[in-house]
């Protein structure tokens, strides 16, 4: 009988061993874990102010003329063309608005 108490009373304390272990272990994953939010909060604010900065207007439009070498359309290459949606024109929908951009490129390019 008494090595059956002792035994149990080893069990008990091996269980309560291994719970503080696993207490002390969980807490060090939790900190790591926070770490890890911090530095990815830090990532997506870097990337949000550069996803500003190349999204920007002005940037797009020098990127667009300067090494693409796009310009905006003179007077009278762009054609507003009304038009409905396929299927019977109805008199509650709106007509659709179409713009049609013409390059009128001289020297036979096409």
């Amino acid at each position: 009988m008494r090595m059956l108490a002792v035994f149990v009373g080893l069990c008990l304390v091996f269980l309560f061993v291994w719970e503080r272990v696993d207490i002390v272990r969980v807490g060090y994953q939790i900190e790591r874990l926070k770490h890890d939010k911090v530095l990815l909060e830090r990532e997506r604010d870097e990337l949000r102010v550069k996803f500003s900065a190349l999204s920007a207007p002005d940037r797009i439009a020098k990127v667009a003329s300067e090494k693409l070498g796009m310009a905006l359309p003179q007077q009278g290459q762009v054609i507003m063309v009304q038009s409905r949606p396929e299927g019977a024109p109805s008199p509650h929908t709106a007509p659709v608005e179409v713009r049609i951009a013409k390059n009128d490129l001289s020297g036979g390019r096409r």
